[in-house]
Formats: C-alpha cells, structure tokens, sequence
C-alpha cells in the first residue's frame, strides 16, 4: 500500500484480517527468499533496519547492512534465527545497502548471493560461501564480473544447471543500462515503448560467475507482443523469481509502484514468458517481494508486509501462505487480507 495511504488504514483490523501472520517479530525481515535443503526449510531475507534516512524513489531508506538465515523443521513450526550470515563489513568490494538476497546449494556447499553498492554508489551482485546453508558465509573477493542491477534469484532446473535472474528499476538503476552498458544519461523507456527485461544468465559450474553473456529476458502478453513501460500493472519492475511447475517455468515478479506480484509462463528457463495474472494483490507497505516454494507436495508463497510496522515501509515482515493451482497450471490470486479494500 502506498506510503500516503498508511494513515487511513486500520492496523488492528488489517492484522486480525490476515491470512498469516509474521514468520519472527524480533527483527524486521523482507524479501524472503525459500528452498528446501536436505528436507528443512530455510529462508534468505533481507535484514530491514531503520537507518534515518529519509524515504525516496531510490530507496536510500532501505539501508540493511547484514543477513540472517531462518530455518524452519516444517511449514508449520517456528522460523528460527541462526544469527549473522554476512555482514557488509565483511564483503572487501561493498560499500552499503545489502539488499534482496538468494541461495542456492551444489555439491554440499551453500552460496550466498547478494546485491549492494559499490564505492562507486552502483549495485552489483556479490556471492559468498559456506558450508553450512545458514553460514557464517565468507565473500568473494570482488562482484561477479559482469552483473549489476539487484534482486538475485538463482534456479536450479533438472539437469543440475543453475540460472541466475535479476534487476530491477528506479532504485535498482536496470534503467541506466542497455546491452548490459551503464549510462547515468539512460532512463526508463517512455509509456509507449517496450518496458525493460530483467537478466538471465547461466552460472559456471563453481557457482562464482556468468557462464555466458547476461540477456534480458522478454514478457509477453496475450496477443504475443512485449509488455510496454507504460502498462504498469504487468510490467516489470523487480524481484524475480523462477519455479518449474508440471513441466513448465514460472517466472513472477513485482509491478513496483502498482504493488502487484504478476506471473508469465514459458518453455525454457531464458523465456520468453507470456503473462498470466496476479499471485499476489497488494500488500501493506510500498513494496512486494517474493519467493515460490515447494514443501512436501504443497506450494507455498513467501512474501512481506509492513503491518507490523504499522506501516514503515522500510521496516517489513516476511509471512507464508499456501499457493493453489487450477488445473489448466494458474496460479489463483492470493489475497493477503481477505478483503479487497485496505482503506476505510
């Protein structure tokens, strides 16, 4: 929900209308990213904090400096907190803002990946190791070569191969690059052009860097065309994340500033995804950010709020709910409070 919005909603009935409610209330976590490793369930959020800086289209007030990885035994026990997994202190190349992260396991060991800003106030993906899925992790030296942008979601299909997807606009600077060039003079296309893509790559095979050139990847809409910038309701704006569902690849993704999370279907990992709906309808708190997983058969969608926050935007809770497919492979649209309707 909107920041100017929060003032006309009512905390205690929102919260008493929730499907669920938050995963841990002793920190404010967003953004969180689910897998299941040898049968537990263990969550990458980012750590929100409230760092006093004022509220913007850049997201400055979203100033996290570290990460902690929560487990859980089973979809209905107690998310546990296993403490500090990386601290920005610690990344030799990162300057501030640890923002959305993922992780992904091969060969017993665990990677973490990350986005932050460099000394040089430009975000790049980082990756650290460990060999425990909740860390400590320990940092490559330098940012994968060749990444930019935020909000890693890494995907493991069936023959073992890993994608790395990612960006993000506004605050996430996508909009200032073009063929994977960053210009300051780049901007968002206008209304009428074809809205940017996020990026896709195949990891080596020691999950460090790119195995190939990053593309970006296309969103289609019903009739086959692009989506434009201007239809902010399916456009993309953050947040990617992939599952692979009877055979076919999901791709879904925050709209940003209408506060969707939207969904396209494709045949292979790269897309082209065509779109489908909405899993997702907007969320307390300006932003929406999520992640699809499977846990014993059933598929469950993490997501965050800012209701216990009463509202602070930067200061969100991670929560989960159940997913449920038609047959045809939709994804019915989750409501997150049972209404339609969050002002009075």
């Amino acid at each position: 929900m909107p920041e100017d919005s929060i003032e006309h909603i009512n905390f205690e009935e929102i919260n008493d209308l929730a499907i669920s409610k938050p995963l841990v209330s002793h920190i404010y976590t967003a953004d969180p990213s689910a897998h299941v490793f040898n049968g537990k369930i263990y969550i990458y959020p980012s750590h929100d904090i409230d760092a006093g800086i004022p509220f913007n289209d850049n997201g400055d007030h979203f100033g996290m400096e570290d990460y902690h990885v929560f487990s859980m035994e089973d979809i209905s026990s107690k998310a546990v907190d296993n403490g500090i997994a990386l601290h920005v202190n610690d990344v030799p190349w990162a300057e501030k803002q640890m923002w959305a992260p993922d992780a992904a396991c091969k060969n017993g060991k665990y990677y973490l990946y990350f986005p932050a800003k460099n000394t040089n106030g430009i975000f790049q993906l980082g990756v650290a190791i460990s060999d425990s899925p909740v860390g400590p992790f320990v940092p490559e030296k330098e940012a994968i070569k060749g990444s930019y942008s935020i909000d890693p979601a890494v995907f493991e299909d069936e023959d073992g191969r890993h994608y790395i997807y990612f960006g993000g606009i506004w605050g996430g600077q996508l909009q200032k690059y073009r063929n994977n060039i960053y210009d300051e003079n780049n901007q968002e296309p206008k209304a009428n052009e074809k809205a940017l893509g996020p990026i896709v790559a195949r990891l080596r095979e020691d999950m460090l860097e790119f195995d190939e050139e990053v593309k970006e990847i296309k969103i289609l809409d019903e009739n086959g065309n692009e989506i434009l910038a201007g239809d902010n309701d399916r456009r993309f704006f953050e947040a990617s994340w992939v599952h692979k569902y009877n055979g076919k690849y999901y791709f879904s993704y925050s709209t940003g500033d209408t506060h969707f999370i939207c969904y396209g279907i494709g045949d292979n990992p790269y897309g082209p995804f065509t779109y489908q709906g909405r899993i997702l309808n907007p969320v307390v708190g300006w932003t929406s950010h999520h992640s699809i997983c499977e846990v014993e058969g059933e598929w469950y969608l993490f997501y965050h709020d800012s209701s216990l926050s009463k509202g602070i935007t930067h200061l969100r809770s991670m929560k989960v709910t159940k997913i449920d497919y038609l047959e045809d492979g939709s994804i019915i649209t989750i409501d997150p409070y049972g209404i339609r309707r969050l002002i009075d």
